[in-house]
């Protein structure tokens, strides 16, 4: 790794290394209830629609109670399409209120609650860990890497996770394109931001002409 690839990471968390969990003013960590938020956060990301929208929603759901898949199931379906509505987030909210509803039975009948016991499930396998999260309702591919991403901070057999998006920017801006490369740039810790803010780059018109 040269000094100016190393450089370049740094400026690039600096300015767009905040998490889509951190935004969602959940506090990741390995434990059962950040866990949740994050795959209802997911969840919400799963359709086509503006990441700021889906982050309004789950401050909304989180700000309603409804942070543990216990709450999210005893909660009624029109709290949570009231909930989702307070975010704008439009056209999908009943079908998502449903999707959350039955999601966090899923979480409950199948894992006692703890999504932790999906990680034991899956052996500590990543690709197995993206087979179980998508059996989720409305976790896709995507929704699977969003996790995945995110979570690497916690789940350490994830690392390191960059997608196909987080990899092509890397290699427009001179970073190495593989996950392996990119995860020599920065500390264990610092993964989630760096996938993060590569993402976010290639979401945005300017960053690259603003940063560099």
């Amino acid at each position: 790794m040269t000094q100016q690839q190393h450089k370049t990471a740094r400026t690039l968390m600096d300015a767009y290394g905040l998490t889509h969990a951190e935004e969602a003013g959940i506090q990741l960590r390995n434990t059962p209830a950040p866990l949740y938020q994050l795959l209802t956060l997911c969840v919400l990301f799963s359709v086509p629609i503006k990441a700021d929208i889906a982050v309004a929603a789950a401050r909304e759901l989180f700000g309603a109670g409804m942070r543990t898949p216990r709450a999210m199931a005893d909660s009624s379906w029109q709290d949570r399409v009231d909930a989702l509505g307070r975010a704008h987030y439009r056209r999908y909210d009943e079908s998502t209120a449903t999707a959350l509803g039955d999601g966090a039975e899923l979480v409950l009948n199948r894992y006692r609650g703890d999504l932790r016991r999906l990680r034991d499930a899956a052996k500590g396998k990543p690709d197995r860990i993206r087979e179980l999260l998508r059996e989720f309702p409305r976790i896709g591919p995507v929704g699977a890497e969003i996790f995945c991403r995110e979570a690497q901070g916690s789940w350490p057999e994830l690392r390191p996770a960059f997608d196909e998006r987080a990899r092509a920017t890397a290699a427009e801006l001179g970073l190495p394109s593989s996950p392996a490369g990119l995860a020599r740039l920065v500390d264990a810790e610092s993964l989630p931001r760096l996938a993060a803010a590569l993402v976010r780059v290639a979401l945005s018109k300017n960053a690259v002409d603003e940063l560099f």
